[in-house]
């Protein structure tokens, strides 16, 4: 047994020398390593005497959880008494990615803890790689929200996430012969250290039944089915700062109750347990497809599911504080409650607030209204208009019918407020209005029942809050002109480079002479007078070699491809969308391709070698984005296979992109593409992460690009692409007829038709691209459109990479730029300008 042992690492010989003593605020290696051991052999989850990886990386965990528990316990002691107004952050999804890393990086304790492990045998680096994302996302919009958990914590905010524990997230990417597969996650197969199940923390969630009126008007919402959802918590340390605050999980239940025995003994098993089927099912997946109507049911079941639970909690809070005050008010609710709806999936919180005031605590519709209107306020991550979520009114009539007379009573106040104080709006009052009633489809329109109830309204860039305030809500601007405002993102710098890039951080932290540019990262300015320094240069240099060829050695072992670290690594990672234009990147890349090919062997060694690399999840229902994966995933077995060229190009596909695959994939980039087509991206925050890795961005004038380009300089940035003013008329040009394109577009595509790259019938793909309109036609996203600049662009990075001194100072010009992309600032403009919420460090 304990050769076996030793094989793996080394695990049970030096593990059994350290005593297992519990030493649950340890600070010394030796303590910590007791227990570790401790809890490999008292929290026992595996067969004793195995001490391999993956058994120390639980341990681990859990002796850093102890330490975690007590900052945590202290955090909400110290709020309880302070009693200060805290926020609560509702969104569908928190992409929290590896906790391990992040926890013993934001508590300080990395070194102890690295020798604490190779006490026992193993290397901290091969522990946490055993860590599995928690798969609690898909894309931006969760990477966000955790991103601002960090810095809640990080500035001593009162201040909670609220989501929902998926039991396989979105889905884990497999690239197989066909393209992408879906296949279930296993992130709680075994099951997560981080999480604290909290049994005495459970509320009944219900859905369908009907609406009783009793003989006072007033109305209660009965029968149908009820289940209940049960609290997880999962700690959030800030950094260097003794708070931690709270991500609580939803868990759908039902009781033992629900279960028929009777039903079962009679051999009807799956009658006799049908509740906690459905209970079940809540949970299961992110984003179930739904194309068919219980799809719709099961979706909005989730977001209902989130609301109601997170509600009730806040509302539970707010009365264990008014019994212990003794005469708290419910006036007094938004001075101690902020409740912020991540996008529209949690707009139910509204009527849901609504009908527990007045259902549930016998208060008047004005005075509900008051408190709700006053509570919560709406992010709008979006103009898509799949997005802009729009409900079947006779789905929501069946599943939520007392939420439906609310929302019918909110639509039907507003109109009456405009046809009184505004009948200048009245002609707008069929596209402003909360119900549309359409005859052949009438549905409930979430973002306008948002705009109208909270608040707050706010977009995630400058570009996307002006598009929102000139378009998409412009008549409502004229209604509140003080509701709008504009918080660009930020991502978190602890993460995304201090804890991801240690060499990196190192270089930055000796040159600028403090770690202080890790919670102030406007410091990173101090950067730009030495961009042209040789040291510097040479010193940035070999730290984006080291990241390089980490990244080559991932990319080996998960694809088989050999890249050279040589060569520009040109990144592009993000869910797969037409938008998002990935199709461009690899139309360019199959143009360079047959380019290359076209050449000789002189003329080749004149060019700047590039490996090409695209990531991202294609939605499972969504055959386009699907294409697309296949195309590029085949274009790359074609180039990578051909000894004429591919020392000069690879293509790439990154299998099953997340948190983890980011944190490789972002130190070692040098060219990153943000290429949607403008006015479409609301934001994006991998650009961010990108640039403060020093890595340089060729994108177009969309989302955060342009506040990017402002801020790391102009020629620092490989512009290209129509504007967004201009999309509109080019799309009616294209519509009149009056589009030409550009030779080489047309090349690119003839050479997928001609089989170069296999048999698949990418036709209905290029058939997208084609035509002057209609739908699934006419280049919506303006491919064709954009392809020359996107080229010259292409041309002009080519030339900056031979000239290594002037690309070295670019690259650190953009991370000394970054300091405006820090979710610390997002979250303090958040915290004084929407939640009026302040400071509340624990001593």
């Amino acid at each position: 047994m304990a050769e076996e042992a030793n094989k793996n690492g080394g695990g049970i010989s030096a593990a059994h020398k350290v005593p297992a003593v519990a030493h649950p605020l340890a600070e010394k290696p030796s303590e910590i390593a007791s227990n570790i051991s401790y809890h490999a052999q008292f929290s026992p989850h595996f067969s004793p005497f195995k001490f391999e990886p993956e058994q120390a990386y639980y341990a681990t965990a859990e002796s850093v959880r102890d330490r975690l528990i007590e900052q945590w316990n202290e955090t909400y002691r110290h709020f309880h008494n302070v009693d200060p107004k805290q926020t609560y952050y509702m969104s569908m999804e928190f992409l929290q990615g590896r906790a391990l890393t992040n926890a013993i990086g934001n508590l300080n304790i990395q070194d102890a803890y690295g020798d604490a492990l190779k006490k026992l045998g193993h290397e901290l680096e091969e522990i946490t790689e055993q860590e599995k994302d928690a798969a609690l996302g898909n894309g931006g919009l969760g990477r966000l929200a955790s991103c601002f958990l960090d810095s809640m914590a990080t500035l001593s905010l009162p201040a909670w996430g609220y989501g929902l524990r998926y039991k396989y997230g979105l889905f884990k990417q497999r690239i197989t012969k066909e393209g992408q597969e879906e296949i279930a996650e296993d992130w709680l197969e075994k099951f997560s250290p981080w999480e604290v199940v909290r049994h005495d923390i459970i509320y009944p969630v219900r859905f369908f039944g009907s609406v009783e009126v009793n003989p006072n008007g007033s109305r209660n919402w009965v029968g149908g089915e009820v289940v209940q959802a049960l609290a997880y918590d999962v700690p959030i340390p800030g950094y260097k700062t003794k708070n931690t605050i709270s991500l609580r999980l939803w868990e759908a239940k039902a009781c033992a109750e629900d279960f028929d025995l009777f039903q079962f003994n009679d051999s009807q098993y799956e009658s006799a347990a049908e509740l906690h089927s459905h209970a079940q099912q809540i949970c299961a997946v992110l984003y179930p497809g739904d194309t068919k109507e219980n799809g719709k049911l099961l979706r909005l079941k989730q977001q209902f599911f989130l609301c109601s639970a997170s509600l009730q909690d806040i509302i539970f809070r707010f009365k264990e504080r008014k019994l212990g005050k003794g005469s708290r008010q419910w006036s007094e609710f938004p001075s101690k409650v902020a409740v912020q709806m991540n996008d529209t999936h949690p707009t139910l919180a509204i009527p849901e607030l609504m009908r527990l005031l007045m259902d549930e605590e016998g208060l008047g519709w004005d005075e509900a209204w008051d408190i709700t209107t006053r509570t919560v306020a709406y992010t709008n991550h979006t103009v898509l208009p799949e997005a802009l979520e729009k409900w079947s009114q006779a789905v929501m009539w069946k599943l939520l019918p007392r939420h439906m007379e609310i929302i019918g009573e909110i639509d039907k106040r507003f109109i009456a407020m405009i046809h009184k104080a505004r009948p200048d709006l009245e002609s707008k009052l069929p596209s402003m209005c909360i119900l549309d009633n359409d005859p052949q489809k009438p549905v409930v329109r979430m973002a306008n029942l948002c705009v109208v109830s909270a608040h707050t309204v706010n977009g995630v860039a400058q570009l996307h809050s002006d598009i929102l305030k000139s378009e998409l809500f412009a008549d409502y601007v004229s209604l509140w002109p003080t509701k709008f405002q504009n918080k660009t993102n930020g991502i978190t710098p602890r993460r995304w480079l201090r804890f991801c890039s240690p060499e990196l951080s190192s270089i930055i932290t000796k040159w600028l002479k403090t770690e202080e540019w890790i919670i102030n990262l406007d410091l990173l300015t101090g950067l730009r007078q030495f961009a042209n320094n040789a040291d510097l240069q040479a010193e940035w240099a070999s730290a984006k070699m080291a990241n390089k060829q980490r990244l080559a050695e991932y990319i080996e072992r998960v694809t088989g491809v050999s890249i050279d670290p040589n060569s520009l690594f040109d990144i592009q990672v993000k869910r797969i969308h037409e938008y998002k234009r990935q199709l461009l990147n690899i139309l360019g890349a199959i143009y360079r391709y047959k380019n290359l090919k076209e050449m000789s062997a002189e003329e080749r060694k004149k060019t700047t070698s590039r490996t090409i690399m695209i990531g991202g999840k294609a939605f499972a229902t969504y055959t386009n984005a699907k294409r697309i994966v296949k195309l590029v995933n085949d274009v790359g077995a074609v180039v990578n296979n051909d000894p004429e060229v591919n020392s000069y190009l690879k293509v790439v596909f990154v299998p099953n992109y997340n948190v983890s695959v980011a944190e490789i994939l972002i130190p070692g980039s040098e060219l990153s593409q943000h290429i949607s087509t403008a006015g479409m991206e609301a934001s994006g925050t991998s650009n961010m992460k990108f640039a403060l890795n020093g890595c340089l961005i060729i994108g177009t004038l969309d989302g955060a690009n342009v506040e990017i380009r402002e801020e790391i300089g102009e020629e620092n940035f490989f512009l290209f692409g129509a504007t967004a003013d201009e999309v509109p008329r080019l799309r009616k040009e294209r519509e009149n007829g009056k589009f030409k394109p550009d030779p080489r577009f047309e090349e690119a595509k003839e050479f997928i038709r001609s089989g170069a790259f296999g048999s698949y019938d990418f036709n209905p793909l290029l058939d997208s691209l084609e035509g002057n309109s209609g739908y699934g036609r006419g280049d919506y996203f303006l491919v064709g459109q954009d392809f020359p600049s996107y080229m010259d662009a292409q041309a002009r990075v080519d030339e900056a990479y031979k000239d290594r001194k002037r690309w070295l100072k670019m690259s650190i010009l953009s991370t000394a730029g970054s300091g405006k992309f820090s979710s610390d600032r997002t979250i303090a403009q958040y915290a004084k300008e929407i939640w009026n919420i302040e400071e509340c460090r624990v001593p």
